[in-house]
């Protein structure tokens, strides 16, 4: 039987402890407190100068998106155009390879921002889709040592948007949907609580991707193998017109009705919803993924998170894909959480406490780690050390507020996940960056050929 590994970290101010030591053994935080001893043989860092949080939870990306940032097509476009500008028209031109690279630039955009779990929510599948296309995904995130939820998206319906008919996508039929997906909960989901590979049922759009019948179909499925149920919803107000039009009735009453609502679904976006869903969305302790910046970037506004906090709702913080943020870090995404509720609800509308509380545990408890997201005894190693030696942060009176108030630039020195180093030195370990720069070049000429 091997021995356990022990890593000391001390120095440095401690999110929720102030200034005190972290004792690591082997993938679990064993210990927090000041001048901890030393255990013979443990690796010890010292950390002066530095802040630790626990490693934030990233609930919604479009890891594909990496290498489609600012294409000029859409760089201006409101959801629904930029949507065929931008995705849908790259996306008859993807491969395992692009995937791959994609993948690559925005998981290590994640690590070095101090994130350590990424939910993808990958919705590359047509009639005629390989597997290779979403085992490129898992393979890059295998690499870099950081924990992925694929959310595995698609749509069962043909011409749920015009930019997709435009592609020529031939979406799946339900059949394929469920055995396909069947086939990666088997090959990747893990139900541990270190997985660092999981699988959530996530189409596209709740709204427009998938009909009832089979949304409904998605949820048994989940459910009966105790999977997370995760997808678009009220993004922009279009939603809004398409459910009452279409069911004659509210989005949100909607997915009650097709059983999408729960403390097992989490949804991306939730702009557009009133006091009436607010509260049926608290009552069910349904999820939400904040993406600030994303909503921003494409006009459609903010959504009333606090709101939905203090009727019951799980809140958790996205940064969505990078071709309609054109940012991949969760630093970012922190402050500019902090900062779009106070401009419109006033300056106690969110303290820096909520939203790392939201980018950490909130995170991991939607996307079912119970034993991650906080500094304590007995949690999951996932540690993010940032630096304050630069000008940037000095003069700031508390430091452990530095990486929300101030914001970028900063990257990480130091990511630890289950245990082990992923970053260094501002390196991610796992990662050939001239290689990778080599390929996303590769792959970034041939798309601008292609979707010119």
């Amino acid at each position: 039987m091997s021995e356990s590994k022990q890593t000391l970290l001390r120095g440095a101010q401690v999110w929720g402890h102030g200034s005190a030591d972290i004792l690591v053994n082997d993938n679990r935080i064993a210990a927090v407190g000041k001048d901890l001893p030393v255990p013979e043989g443990a690796e010890i860092r010292d950390f002066n100068e530095a802040v630790i949080y626990p490693g934030t939870v990233n609930t919604h990306h479009h890891l594909k998106q990496s290498i489609l940032k600012g294409m000029p097509g859409g760089i201006n476009q409101s959801l629904n155009d930029w949507l065929g500008s931008v995705p849908y028209n790259a996306w008859p031109h993807l491969t395992p390879e692009v995937l791959y690279s994609a993948a690559r630039i925005g998981l290590s955009e994640l690590l070095r921002s101090g994130c350590t779990t990424c939910a993808d929510h990958h919705y590359v599948y047509q009639s005629d889709t390989t597997p290779e296309m979403e085992q490129a995904v898992f393979r890059a995130a295998e690499e870099l040592g950081i924990r992925l939820v694929l959310c595995r998206g698609g749509s069962t319906i043909k011409g749920s948007h015009a930019g997709m008919n435009a592609a020529g996508i031939e979406p799946e039929s339900l059949d394929q949907f469920l055995s396909r997906l069947d086939t990666t909960v088997t090959k990747h989901h893990d139900s541990g609580e270190d997985a660092m590979t999981k699988v959530a049922v996530a189409p596209t759009s709740l709204i427009h991707a998938t009909p009832a019948q089979h949304l409904r179909e998605m949820a048994d499925f989940a459910r009966s193998r105790n999977l997370m149920l995760h997808s678009h919803l009220l993004e922009s107000p279009y939603e809004i017109e398409v459910a009452q039009k279409r069911e004659g009735m509210t989005a949100v009453d909607y997915a009650e009705s097709v059983g999408w609502l729960g403390g097992d679904v989490w949804f991306a976006h939730l702009v557009y919803i009133d006091d009436r869903d607010i509260a049926r969305l608290g009552a069910t302790k349904t999820g939400i993924a904040h993406c600030p910046t994303s909503n921003f970037r494409l006009g459609t506004g903010i959504a009333p998170v606090p709101k939905l906090q203090q009727a019951g709702a799980r809140i958790s913080i996205g940064v969505d894909g990078s071709a309609a943020a054109e940012s991949g870090s969760m630093v970012n995404e922190m402050m500019q959480a902090w900062l779009s509720h106070r401009a419109v609800d006033g300056s106690d509308a969110t303290s820096v406490e909520e939203v790392v509380r939201w980018a950490s545990e909130g995170g991991a408890q939607i996307l079912g780690y119970s034993e991650l997201g906080r500094i304590q005894a007995g949690q999951l190693a996932d540690l993010a050390v940032f630096s304050l030696d630069q000008p940037r942060f000095m003069g700031v009176w508390e430091p452990l507020w530095a990486p929300v108030i101030c914001g970028e630039p900063l990257e990480a020195a130091a990511v630890m996940v289950n245990g082990k180093w992923v970053v260094e030195e501002g390196q991610v370990l796992g990662l050939d960056q001239d290689r990778l720069k080599q390929d996303a070049a590769r792959e970034l000429k041939m798309l601008q050929e292609k979707c010119a």
